[in-house]
């Protein structure tokens, strides 16, 4: 295994884990192997915890994601269950020959998709995936302050709390341009984040 490591500034390796012991490399210094996507601090790399005598210390996230990939991560959600719609729609068409009957159940289980989005967004936040389906297409997920997964009773507390975002006039979702964090108004409140994994 070979490792870069981040030395005042600039990347510098490739070196061996045998001659990372003569770097003084520190729990905090980047270092990056070649299957990583991005930089990660030395102690969150396990074979560097045992080989030089660090404890993992979990830090905050550092990137997080931004309004328009939170809207459009939103967006896939919703077309997908527009399908879903379509498809349970047109099923039950097959059993109702009443135009009148046909237009109320299609009102009524239309009705039904933002209570079917807080369910489905609630569930799948609180996964281990940490992500909807339109989130997991952005590489972006929902945590606490610290990174880890949410509990089911906070993410359907934030997701409840996404009506506060919306009124007035959205405004708890601009919030997040304001936010060094990026949260919005639900975000604040269950004390959570989304986060990326990486700056671009």
């Amino acid at each position: 295994m070979e490792y870069t490591v981040i030395i005042n500034g600039k990347p510098e390796g490739p070196y061996s884990l045998a001659e990372l012991k003569d770097l003084n490399i520190k729990p905090g210094t980047f270092i990056r192997t070649p299957g990583m996507d991005d930089y990660k601090e030395a102690h969150e790399l396990p074979e560097l915890r045992e080989w030089l005598g660090f404890r993992y210390q979990q830090t905050a996230p550092q990137y997080f994601a931004s309004f328009d990939q939170r809207l459009l991560a939103s967006a896939i959600d919703y077309f997908f269950l527009m399908i879903a719609y379509v498809v349970v729609v047109l099923v039950l068409f097959i059993f109702i020959d009443q135009k009148a009957m046909r237009i109320t159940t299609a009102l009524m289980f239309l009705a039904l998709i933002p209570v079917a989005k807080l369910v489905y967004s609630s569930f799948a936040e609180a996964s281990v995936k940490q992500a909807t389906i339109g989130k997991r297409l952005l590489d972006i997920k929902v945590t606490d302050m610290l990174g880890n997964p949410i509990p089911l009773g906070v993410s359907f507390g934030r997701n409840l709390a996404k009506t506060i975002s919306v009124l007035p006039l959205f405004l708890g979702y601009f919030y997040s341009f304001l936010n060094k964090k990026q949260q919005c108004f639900h975000d604040l409140i269950a004390n959570t984040l989304v986060i990326k994994q990486r700056l671009i």
